[in-house]
Formats: C-alpha cells, sequence, structure tokens
C-alpha cells in the first residue's frame, strides 16, 4: 500500500501539473482557431484528466497515511476504484472524441489502481483475521 500510495501520489501530482499546462494548450488553441474549432470534448478532456488527478492524488496520500492502520482499506479500497472508474472513463472518452481505442493502454493505466486495491485487500484481511 505504501509504495503503491507513493506512485500514486507522484503521478498525480504530475498529472496535475500536466493538466493545466493542457487547459492552457487548448485555451490558446481554441483562442487561435476564433471559434471555428468546437473546444468542448477538449475541455471535458482536461477538466476529466485534473479530476482524475486529484483522486490519484487523494487515494495516494489516503493509502500513504493509513498502510498501517487496517480498518482504514475500506476506505483505500474505494478511493482504488474512483481512480480505476475514472481511468476506464478517461479511454472510453478518448476513443468516444476520436482517438484509437488502445487495450494495451487502458491496461497501463488501470496497474497501479489495480495493485493499490489489491493492497488494500490484504490490509482488510488483516483487519478481520
Amino acid at each position: 500500500m505504501k509504495v503503491t500510495g507513493i506512485l500514486m501520489i507522484i503521478g498525480g501530482g504530475i498529472s496535475i501539473i500536466l493538466g493545466i499546462i493542457a487547459a492552457l494548450g487548448v485555451a490558446a488553441l481554441a483562442y487561435i482557431s476564433d471559434g471555428e474549432i468546437s473546444s468542448a470534448m477538449l475541455y471535458a478532456s482536461v477538466a476529466l484528466m485534473i479530476v482524475s488527478a486529484v483522486a490519484q492524488l487523494i487515494a495516494g496520500i489516503i493509502g500513504v497515511k493509513n498502510c498501517k492502520k487496517p480498518e482504514k482499506a475500506g476506505t483505500c479500497m474505494v478511493w482504488g476504484i474512483i481512480v480505476a472508474v475514472l481511468c476506464v472513463v478517461g479511454t472510453i472518452l478518448n476513443s468516444v472524441g476520436g482517438g484509437s481505442f488502445s487495450v494495451f493502454s487502458l491496461l497501463l493505466g488501470l496497474v497501479l489502481p489495480v495493485l493499490y486495491i489489491i493492497g488494500a485487500g490484504f490490509n482488510k484481511k488483516e483487519y478481520i483475521a
């Protein structure tokens, strides 16, 4: 839990920074195109990216903070599931927006949340036993 939590904190922090840069890029694109390009899907993607990054950051912090507290394993599992669902939603939004669907990309994005959920499951078993 602690290792995956730290990795999620790092990934979430980097994703927040990249999300802000992406938002600035979308704003610049919308300004340059002078309304000729519909940027609604781009803004939705950036918003989802930032929300997902914040959820990942929160999950990481909760995981590191509660890695030695088996009674908090349920909370960690919920946050891991939230991050995994947001990853799937992001992949679906990418496909709907005209991007190609990549199973490899989806699986790669789910590795850390799944490991986080498995770690929370092991903590929960320790609490029950």
